[in-house]
């Protein structure tokens, strides 16, 4: 009692040092400062705290005499809860809204100082969420999209709402938003609420709509964002073909009415040149095996509102070719191949040809079919993504001829090769007059053959190379020297070739004047024997005999004068 009286004593000396403001967060411990200035703790006689519990009457929390211990007087809703610090503030803890209220703290030293201090209690809101949605948004009439609330909160949350991370603010037409706060009376928290109501837009489709609280101690309270259906009737639609590309002939066709409506059209009615399908739950309608006849206009609409139509004009691309010749077409050596191509499109195609795999660069049209003409011809005619292909196999037939006959010496110069080259179809026999070694005989290819043998003549020779077939025969004649006589040419000086040369001519010279010799005294013989025999009823050229023996012996000198 004896602080209580000393109080009372000093009471006219009490100063009042104004007061300040302290923030404490909902729920946790508060620490309340008691401004004592550069006055020391132990210096102090009494610490005394003490709230505002009504206007005009103040509640006792506790006190404190230097030296004894901390008496806690608080009876009412701070008992239990209130404690005092090392620096002589006062500690609060579990702190409510409840407890907002002017704190005094009064100490005495050698006067009574007083130091008011107001709480003020603050919650983060919880966070916002987009309550009460629309199922969907209708394009030009405003519709309630949905209600933010933040709950639980001190202040109250200022929520905004956004579109796509984007604030919307009301203007009162296509944007209202209503704002509301709702005290719970236990806690004395505040919720706070926001309705916005939204015309949407076309463009608004797959938009994202989300809020945030706004408070003091937090700004990154946002909702998770919520996505919206807008429905709106249909303004446009087409009629798609595929494939995009040009429809073919023999492919199929599908048409396609698209419409923009939200949720879109189900069913639609097909217009096939006149010819009205109405098509439910789908929006396709597929040609099977289109042809050309399917080319000319299309249309597709809407079953509820056929003024709503699109319209398409389909050509079908077509290609017909026909080659009149096919499988094996066979000619004889000479004769024209008379071949035609009809080709008949929607479009210019692309025609080429090969021959035997090999690209020509034009149409195969011979005039006079030579051995070489015969083979695969393959046609190729494209138009887009049409293609079309025919082929026949050429044969050239006609009787062989022999175009080459050769004689070279073999590497090794034991040996003569003989080659015949001849032309033909079907495939001629090769055959020789003379025994030989077959070196090789090539394939049979484009009517050519080539067939090559070795021989080893010791004496010169005539060699005949013979080809057949079916159609005729052909033969060519060579001559072949010896193998002995090649090399005994070949062993001789060239000098010696040089004497013999001029010994040759000088006795092909002398024969001839010794021909001529004879000539002449046969023909003065004759003269004679004409002119001294008249007699009647001889032969005026003597007898058959004579004129015999004597035509012998000019045809003996004449062939030794050949040698």
């Amino acid at each position: 009692m004896l602080h209580l009286l000393l109080l009372s004593l000093l009471f006219p000396a009490v100063l009042c040092q104004g007061f300040k403001t302290v923030i404490g967060m909902y729920g946790e411990t508060v620490e309340i400062p008691c401004n004592i200035g550069d006055t020391k703790v132990e210096d102090i006689a009494i610490t005394q705290w003490k709230y505002d519990k009504e206007p005009t009457v103040r509640g006792e929390l506790l006190s404190k005499n230097k030296g004894d211990e901390v008496v806690i007087t608080a009876t009412d809703k701070f008992k239990g809860r209130v404690s005092l610090g090392a620096n002589l503030s006062l500690l609060l803890s579990d702190a409510k809204l409840t407890d907002q209220h002017t704190f005094i703290c009064m100490v005495v030293v050698k006067t009574i100082d007083e130091h008011s201090v107001k709480l003020v209690i603050q919650k983060l809101p919880e966070a916002p969420l987009i309550t009460e949605k629309a199922e969907a948004l209708e394009i030009g009439k405003r519709t309630k999209l949905g209600t933010c609330v933040s709950k639980n909160a001190s202040p109250a949350a200022n929520i905004i709402w956004l579109k796509n991370n984007k604030p919307l603010l009301s203007d009162g037409n296509r944007i209202l938003i209503n704002n509301t706060v709702v005290k719970q009376p236990e806690t004395e928290l505040l919720n706070a609420l926001s309705t916005l109501h939204y015309s949407a837009e076309k463009e608004d489709t797959g938009a994202q709509f989300s809020c945030k609280a706004e408070h003091p101690k937090a700004n990154n309270l946002v909702s998770p964002p919520e996505t919206f259906t807008i429905t709106y009737s249909t303004e446009n639609i087409v009629l798609q073909v595929l494939p995009t590309e040009s429809p073919a002939e023999g492919n199929d066709i599908t048409l396609k009415c698209v419409a923009d409506g939200n949720p879109p059209p189900s069913s639609f009615n097909f217009d096939l040149k006149g010819d009205v399908v109405k098509v439910e739950n789908a929006n396709t309608y597929t040609i099977i095996n289109a042809s050309r006849n399917n080319s000319g206009e299309y249309k597709c609409s809407l079953i509820d509102d056929p003024s709503m139509e699109a319209t398409k004009n389909i050509t079908v691309s077509f290609l017909d070719v026909k080659l009149n010749l096919n499988n094996t077409v066979i000619r004889r050596a000479g004769d024209s191949l008379n071949l035609t191509l009809d080709i008949d499109s929607s479009a210019k195609p692309t025609v080429s040809w090969t021959k035997g795999g090999v690209k020509m660069n034009k149409e195969p049209k011979n005039t006079k079919l030579a051995y070489s003409d015969a083979g695969l011809y393959e046609l190729v005619v494209t138009m887009g993504t049409l293609r079309r292909e025919a082929s026949f196999h050429l044969i050239v037939q006609g009787a062989p001829v022999i175009r080459n006959l050769l004689k070279l010496h073999d590497k090794d110069g034991q040996r003569k090769v003989l080659i015949c080259e001849a032309e033909g179809s079907p495939k001629p026999a090769v055959s020789w007059n003379i025994n030989g070694t077959l070196i090789d005989e090539k394939s049979f290819d484009n009517g050519t053959i080539t067939h090559k043998i070795a021989v080893v003549p010791s004496a010169n020779l005539s060699v005949t190379c013979t080809v057949s077939n079916s159609f005729g025969i052909d033969t060519r004649v060579i001559n072949v020297s010896s193998l002995f006589e090649d090399v005994r040419v070949d062993k001789r000086d060239p000098s010696e070739d040089d004497d013999q040369t001029k010994l040759v001519v000088g006795v092909v010279v002398g024969l001839l004047v010794a021909a001529v010799v004879i000539g002449v005294a046969y023909w003065m013989y004759m003269k004679k024997s004409k002119q001294g025999s008249w007699k009647t009823g001889e032969k005026e050229n003597g007898s058959s005999e004579e004129e015999k023996k004597l035509e012998e012996k000019v045809e003996e000198n004449s062939q030794k004068a050949d040698v």
